[in-house]
């Protein structure tokens, strides 16, 4: 009987290890590195967008909300992917040449390596033996962000400042996907 005990003891302890609502990095960093990205967001603002080149650009690449209303009913392990995806596209649309956008350059070096770091601080939490799914429509939509605004705008400041936004409503919208899996708050 006592064998039986340890034996369920044993395997519960091993399954809760490897599960994403233990993982120690989420617990103890998500919630920094999320409040450093938007501080960080929130430091490049820049005030001269044209409102007519939104109204546009938002009918082309409208925000992805059914995308992240289906996140929000998956499992911990498919929400950590979806936020690891959204983190990665992120990054990589501040990859592309920003030098009309007048923000510091170390200021985007910061953010992106902040970015950078959640995602593989979030990777890391999720279990070995899940496959890796990437999401072809939140793919599309980040590469209709590139393609639609920033090298149809030229790379412009406002196209740039379109970006800033999109990506903190990303990144607040992925704190929130994320903040049910947190054990500390």
């Amino acid at each position: 009987m006592l064998n039986r005990i340890f034996f369920v003891c044993l395997c519960l302890c091993l399954y809760s290890a490897g599960s994403a609502m233990s993982c120690k990095w989420m617990d103890h960093k998500f919630k920094q590195f999320s409040e450093n990205s938007l501080d960080l967001l929130d430091m490049m603002v820049h005030n001269s967008t044209n409102t007519t080149e939104d109204a546009e650009v938002e009918e082309n690449v409208a925000f992805p909300e059914d995308l992240y209303s289906q996140a929000s009913q998956a499992s911990a392990q498919d929400k950590l992917g979806f936020t690891v995806q959204v983190l990665n596209g992120v990054a990589d649309l501040f990859e592309k040449d920003y030098s009309s956008a007048s923000w510091e350059e170390r200021r985007v070096d910061d953010f992106r390596n902040i970015v950078t770091q959640q995602a593989d601080g979030l990777r890391s939490c999720i279990a070995s033996h899940s496959p890796k799914k990437n999401n072809k429509k939140l793919h599309m939509y980040f590469k209709r962000l590139s393609t639609n605004v920033l090298k149809k705008m030229d790379y412009s400041a406002e196209s740039w400042e379109l970006i800033r936004k999109e990506s903190k409503n990303h990144l607040m919208r992925s704190y929130l996907l994320i903040s049910s899996l947190l054990t500390i708050n």
